[in-house]
């Protein structure tokens, strides 16, 4: 009997965990999901696309530029969208991207983050 007892706590210890490791009842996170939400990101609500173009600079650097800078030097978009770090790709429009920095700054980690995955997405 004190086995029976002892083998249905396991199996339901068991089951509830891997309930637990699989999300149960939220939807898995997809990588082109996070790409897609970058990129409206990018062009809608960050306005990224006003100053940046995928492979040619405009105002700013390209997309391609920025991505490959910061992979390069192993720099965090993120903390530079937070105004935590310095300008690694173009300092000298510093001045112009510091007024994003309001729009920027107001994005969660989860949407910086999408974001950094999206221009990361054009590097080589």
């Amino acid at each position: 009997m004190k086995k029976i007892i002892l083998l249905a706590f396991i199996i339901t210890f068991v089951s509830c965990k891997k309930e637990t490791e699989d999300n149960y009842g939220q939807p898995k996170q997809d990588d082109t999901a996070i790409a897609i939400s970058g990129q409206e990101l990018f062009e809608g609500k960050g306005t990224c696309n006003a100053c940046h173009l995928p492979d040619q600079k405009v105002i700013g650097p390209s997309i391609a530029e920025i991505a490959n800078t910061y992979k390069e030097k192993k720099g965090s978009i993120v903390s530079f969208l937070k105004e935590e770090s310095e300008p690694i790709v173009d300092p000298s429009q510093y001045e112009v991207m510091k007024t994003n920095f309001a729009i920027t700054k107001l994005m969660s980690d989860e949407e910086l983050k999408a974001l950094e995955n999206y221009i990361y997405s054009f590097s080589k």
